[in-house]
């Protein structure tokens, strides 16, 4: 099989020439590591191999599919999961995710792990341990995070689909910048365990990035559902996801706002994004209105997304630490401070910042007494370059004698927290707010800017409105096809 046929084909596509007879297992391996070979060392997405089996499982949806796992979240037995960071590079994991588990029960055959910001704490992917990841539209810009390895690795065509999760915007954010389909399911639809209950407090959840609506939907078929140690048994859609490819959405009524209180006046592109899709919804006979205001506060919302993401920053430094006995070398500089304003924050404010989640979440699902979905951009901005988050040498200078003198805390009475809101969401102000009110979202690639770039467009829809939110996405796959988009890096 050679590469062009390969790519030719997505995920269920390759499944069924397997189960065909048509080619075998072992080729459709060969031609995915021959790709890996002949693309990695430029995008640096995949940064652990993982022995492989032989892909010999009839009967199963995707037997034989190549497949990559993100190194955060996603455990495989024996291996490290390095969650993008030096304290954790040779901590084997015990056994596998839940999710790597179902993905191997499907017949996925998983061979490599992908890169990922430390403990998936930024949109980008630039971790000192491993380097940065880069995307195959532009080798000078960020592929997005914290799934950007994953990303970067599918639209390079080295698989057609990689596993992914999203606490912030790591599933969507990526496949903006990357030209690909992201959903992330609802709170509590994919399990998270067996090591953890719920990742910051169901916020994050497990997913998938690829090319096609219809591996997007069947994936969520494979991974949804609960499992003995969740706190909880989460609802299942009446038939599979994968049903609804195709199936007629009805006519929605959707609301649009592109302007946010973090960055009121986005890139030019974000609103050709947001206008060619909303001509598209209107020529499929769906309603769309531009909405006066956000239907929430998001201003607010971006500033208790970050306080509870610095206190979990904070646990998960010091859970590193007692694992493994690391110090504070093993860390970057930037998780470094992030830990401190985490630790610096009171137990009353950090549980007051999970306790308004259902504030927003309120004034959401209001929202949704009007509207069957919320339209945004992904992204507000074309992605970034590398490096372009770096702090300033100055600050570089400052935020280390903050933090060899144990003060690094006392940011937090000064305008930095402000200011991170402002550097870190400015280019990303959109995809938080469907982790805290716990709802469905998918990035959809169905904008390029004139240099070539990727940029998406954001549904959200309301509780339990993920298979709305993939018959709506099939449609408009069908009505503005993506999948044959090829990135620079092919040519």
């Amino acid at each position: 099989m050679d590469f062009d046929d390969y790519r030719a084909h997505d995920a269920t596509g390759l499944a069924k020439l397997i189960a065909d007879k048509e080619v075998s297992a072992a080729e459709v391996m060969s031609a995915a590591r021959e790709r890996a070979a002949a693309v990695n060392p430029h995008i640096n997405a995949i940064v652990r191999d993982v022995p492989v089996a032989s892909g010999d499982t009839p009967g199963v949806p995707f037997a034989g599919v190549p497949f990559l796992i993100k190194d955060l979240a996603q455990d495989y037995a024996g291996l490290p999961t390095s969650s993008g960071s030096r304290s954790l590079m040779t901590t084997r994991a015990p056994e596998h995710a839940t999710v790597v588990q179902r993905w191997i029960d499907a017949g996925l055959v998983i061979f490599g792990k992908t890169n990922t910001p430390e403990f998936g704490a930024k949109g980008i992917t630039e971790p000192v341990a491993w380097g940065p990841a880069r995307n195959p539209w532009d080798l000078g810009r960020t592929p997005g995070g914290s799934s950007g390895g994953s990303a970067a690795a599918v639209a390079a065509g080295i698989v057609p689909c990689a596993g992914a999760n999203d606490g912030g915007g790591s599933i969507r954010i990526p496949a903006a910048c990357c030209g690909l389909v992201g959903l992330k399911p609802g709170r509590g639809l994919t399990p998270s365990g067996p090591a953890t209950g719920e990742s910051m407090h169901g916020a994050a959840v497990q997913g998938v990035v690829s090319r096609t609506v219809r591996d997007t939907a069947a994936m969520l078929d494979v991974i949804s559902g609960g499992e003995p140690s969740a706190p909880y048994v989460p609802g299942m859609p009446d038939s599979l996801f994968a049903s609804y490819v195709g199936a007629d959405p009805g006519t929605l009524r959707i609301g649009v706002r592109v302007p946010t209180s973090i960055n009121p006046v986005p890139h030019p592109e974000a609103f050709k994004a947001v206008e060619a899709t909303v001509q598209t919804l209107t020529d499929l006979g769906h309603h769309v209105e531009e909405l006066p205001q956000a239907p929430f506060d998001d201003a607010a919302l971006a500033r208790d997304f970050l306080l509870t993401w610095f206190v979990y920053t904070a646990w998960e430094l010091a859970e590193a630490k007692q694992r493994t006995g690391a110090g504070d070398e093993s860390f970057e500089r930037d998780t470094l401070v992030l830990a401190a304003l985490g630790r610096a924050t009171s137990s009353v404010d950090y549980v007051a910042a999970v306790q308004r989640r259902h504030e927003h979440t309120r004034r959401l699902t209001s929202y949704f007494e009007s509207y069957d979905l919320l339209l945004t951009p992904t992204l507000a901005t074309p992605p970034p370059k590398i490096g372009e988050f770096d702090l300033p040498v100055a600050l570089q200078r400052g935020a280390d004698l903050l933090l060899k003198t144990r003060a690094a805390g006392l940011l937090r009475h000064t305008k930095f927290v402000d200011d991170m809101v402002e550097k870190n969401l400015t280019w990303v102000p959109y995809t938080q707010l469907a982790n805290l009110t716990g709802r469905p979202a998918i990035s959809l690639p169905l904008h390029w800017t004139p240099d070539g770039l990727p940029l998406g467009v954001q549904f959200v829809a309301p509780l339990a409105g993920e298979s709305r939110l993939i018959s709506l996405a099939a449609q408009i796959e069908h009505a503005m096809p993506w999948a044959d988009r090829v990135a620079p890096l092919h040519r």
